[in-house]
């Protein structure tokens, strides 16, 4: 249980002022919590728009919408002596990269370390209520970050995102010490450091749309010019795609292909869509019934070898995992586990190059990873030159 203290008002952070003398507290901080709100559920341009920094005594808002210079944080994210505690760093990463350029160095995530446990509730509410009987409010996790003023309730349910965290990773550092795991999290820390947070699909929007692929390919071409007409207006209402039109309206359009305004109630779309997006929506069926068919973009099948590495591999780490109570990716990452079954190492000085950022499952996992591809090595080798 967290010893009970009442929580004093944050700090909010919208000068340069300001943000300079946050700067200079979190500097003399050998950890915080940090956290990060964007706008992605209303806004076409998704942006950070509150980041949040909690230290044992204090709780910052930093508004970015109302500051012209965030660079004083880059000294804190790129500070080495300087722990930024997050859970669920993934988009934070990504977020803090893409608008500002941020690289986080030196990081823990309190939901890897769940993972690494062998928690099964991995969200924040869920650990906080299990470790100290604190209960938060989620209701707020699809509000819109980029209004302002923010509402007071907003304030507060974002201070609490950071406000326990510091306690949280504590306890869970413990676990990890004790179940002899540290090092196998610590990997993981450093990978989501350094991930570029969502690598996104190559395929076009329209392929990734659910029920596409019954189409013709003239019902796809119309599909696709559907599609860009609804970028293009999203992109100018400055809304996501989701609020502009949803996909299954535009699967809707496509197979009935209507040719006239009149025709468009009877298709499910509201008065102000017939308004806002009928002509646009016509005019891209009308394109799409002469243009140039579509091809879809098809994911290359690897070759047979590989598949089958990978399969031995799955098998390999499912069971292991399995012993340890945990999920098999934390056993060995995808990425690792791709990069292991193209390479098809000979030797352990080959795994090892090939695990040179994973120095613990390489210790720990090497010679069974060898075995599982079939490869009978001397485990008295040494993977050092």
């Amino acid at each position: 249980m967290l010893p009970e203290a009442p929580l004093t008002p944050p700090v909010l952070i919208s000068t340069q002022h300001n943000l300079s003398q946050m700067v200079l507290d979190l500097k003399t901080q050998a950890r915080v919590a940090v956290d990060t709100e964007a706008n992605s559920l209303h806004a076409y341009h998704e942006r950070v728009c509150l980041i949040q920094f909690s230290t044992p005594e204090k709780d910052y808002l930093v508004d970015p919408l109302n500051l012209s210079n965030i660079s004083p944080l880059e000294e804190i994210f790129a500070n080495p002596n300087i722990e930024k505690v997050f859970h669920a760093v993934d988009y934070d990463v990504y977020g803090l990269n893409r608008d500002y350029g941020f690289t986080i160095v030196n990081l823990f995530d309190t939901m890897i370390a769940a993972r690494t446990l062998g928690y099964t509730l991995l969200g924040l509410g869920h650990l906080l209520a299990e470790k100290f009987d604190i209960e938060l409010n989620k209701r707020f996790q699809k509000a819109d970050w980029g209004q302002r003023p923010l509402p007071a309730d907003l304030i507060d349910y974002a201070r609490l995102d950071t406000h326990y965290l510091l306690a949280l990773r504590d306890n869970l550092e413990t676990e990890l010490h004790e179940k002899g795991r540290w090092e196998l999290a610590h990997e993981d820390f450093v990978r989501a450091s350094q991930t570029s947070g969502h690598n996104g699909d190559l395929r076009e929007r329209w392929q990734r749309i659910s029920g596409q692929q019954d189409l013709t390919r003239r019902q796809q071409t119309i599909l696709h010019e559907l599609c860009l007409a609804r970028e293009r207006i999203a992109e100018k209402l400055d809304r996501p795609l989701f609020k502009v039109i949803g996909d299954q309206s535009l699967l809707t359009l496509t197979t009935e292909s209507p040719q006239k305004m009149s025709e468009l109630p009877d298709l499910g779309l509201s008065e102000r869509q017939i308004h806002r997006l009928g002509r646009a929506m016509l005019d891209a069926i009308q394109r799409g019934q002469t243009a140039s068919l579509v091809r879809a973009t098809s994911l290359e099948r690897a070759p047979e070898p590989i598949l089958l590495r990978l399969q031995k591999l799955k098998a390999w780490r499912k069971t292991t995992a399995k012993t340890l109570e945990i999920e098999s990716d934390v056993i060995l990452p995808r990425v690792t586990m791709q990069a292991i079954a193209e390479q098809n190492p000979r030797s352990l000085e080959d795994l090892a190059h090939i695990m040179k950022e994973s120095p613990w499952r390489f210790a720990n996992y090497g010679q069974e990873i060898l075995t599982a591809l079939g490869v009978h090595s001397d485990p008295t080798d040494s993977a050092e030159e």
